[in-house]
């Protein structure tokens, strides 16, 4: 790890060697979340953003100065990164802003943004010589790992609960991974996968919310963002909100970008909470961290006990950002406008972050001639059941022409 100095604990400050299994600080407990800390002065000396642009490492290993990994490490095969960002001017339109990009994570390899975690989780693991890795998810994250495991010739054992969406549950199968499907919530998942690993020596942690290398990996999305727009970052990204490892690590991309002098200014970053599973806005917005619930369709950000609140908080608040609220109706309307309007098919919590910008320029907050760019998270193909739930049923007719005619809604 070239420029990696140590690991930090974000509530009492003690550092730490930063050990590959390292997970939580042994002063503070289970909330003691580390962070990886970087010589940013020796990087902004040493690496130069054109060789960033003419790097001959692919997808996120491009970013090699900034992640927490062996430069000549090993890796797994999957390779994770170079999602478009997909410019959206007629849903720009609709929302009432001035440009809009979407960065559409459902071409990752297994069609999420956790991809980018999953490919640092995997390289870490095969640092230590582990043949099994374990982590606990709403789904994407499982899904990723499973995938990325598969691909290095690895063993995942996966912990999602009885919540976690179909399609997620069959990509963990097709991968091969040891499924558990716990009957409760994710906190439950989260806990026993905890246990699990407490108690299996040489199973690696991919525990999002306590591993803290893989918020490292989710933060080349924000990294691609500002490389994508020649360094000119737009005014605000917008991301939806679970456990507050993405929008952490996000956060974290522009304000290392701006630290180490490849972009001038800092976008400011709206997070998104569902307003059933809204723990860490209210923490946000009150200073006061309490447990909150899992109600919403939007499984991938359905947390009730996020582990890196305190990430989340501290960061959007040092971009001079906010949060919004979307209810289970708004995302279900994202969806459908931001697939009309762009081809962009986006999983509920996904949606969600279009909803989040809906309501955030009616709320005032994004001004009309603003840019944006909304990170898609995750493919609607993970979540087929909510996505017909939002576009409707198709027309059924009988094999006539008549009766197509007689079916055929006016043009719009």
């Amino acid at each position: 790890m070239q420029y990696v100095k140590h690991l930090e604990c974000v509530l009492c400050g003690k550092t730490y060697p930063a050990s590959p299994t390292a997970t939580t600080c042994p002063a503070c407990g289970p909330s003691g979340i580390l962070d990886v800390v970087f010589d940013y002065d020796a990087i902004s000396h040493r690496e130069d953003r054109d060789e960033v642009i003419h790097s001959t490492d692919n997808g996120l290993w491009r970013w090699m100065p900034l992640l927490p990994v062996e430069p000549d490490g090993p890796r797994g095969p999957l390779l994770p990164g170079n999602t478009p960002l997909v410019p959206a001017p007629r849903l720009a339109e609709a929302l009432g802003v001035g440009r809009l990009w979407l960065k559409d994570e459902g071409r990752a390899p297994t069609a999420s943004l956790k991809d980018r975690a999953s490919a640092i989780g995997v390289a870490k693991a095969l640092e230590v010589g582990a043949r099994t890795v374990a982590t606990a998810s709403t789904g994407n994250a499982a899904s990723s790992l499973a995938g990325a495991c598969a691909a290095a010739g690895l063993r995942s054992v996966i912990f999602v609960p009885k919540t976690a969406a179909e399609g997620k549950v069959a990509q963990l199968l097709i991968f091969g991974a040891t499924v558990f499907q716990v009957q409760g919530s994710y906190a439950d998942a989260f806990r026993l996968a905890t246990e699990a690993i407490a108690e299996q020596p040489g199973w690696y942690n991919r525990l999002s919310g306590i591993n803290p290398y893989l918020v490292e990996g989710k933060k080349t999305c924000g990294l691609e963002i500002a490389l994508d727009l020649n360094w000119k970052v737009p005014d605000w990204v917008v991301v939806s909100v679970g456990d507050g490892c993405t929008v952490a690590g996000i956060a974290r991309a522009f304000i290392e970008l701006k630290r180490i002098g490849w972009i001038d200014r800092v976008p400011r970053i709206l997070g998104v909470q569902a307003a059933g599973s809204r723990a860490i806005a209210d923490a946000f917005a009150t200073e006061r961290y309490a447990p909150g619930g899992e109600d919403t369709i939007a499984d991938g950000i359905a947390v009730g006990e996020p582990r890196n609140w305190i990430k989340a908080v501290t960061r959007i608040k040092a971009t001079g950002g906010t949060f919004t609220l979307v209810t289970d109706d708004e995302i279900r309307e994202a969806m459908r406008l931001t697939g009309r309007l762009t081809g962009v098919f986006a999983e509920p919590a996904a949606g969600a972050a279009v909803a989040g910008l809906q309501k955030a320029t009616v709320q005032g907050i994004i001004g009309k001639s603003d840019s944006v760019a909304v990170v898609v998270s995750g493919s609607g193909l993970k979540d087929v059941r909510r996505a017909i739930e939002a576009a409707g049923a198709p027309l059924k007719v009988q094999p006539t022409i008549e009766a197509v005619r007689a079916a055929l809604p006016p043009m719009n």
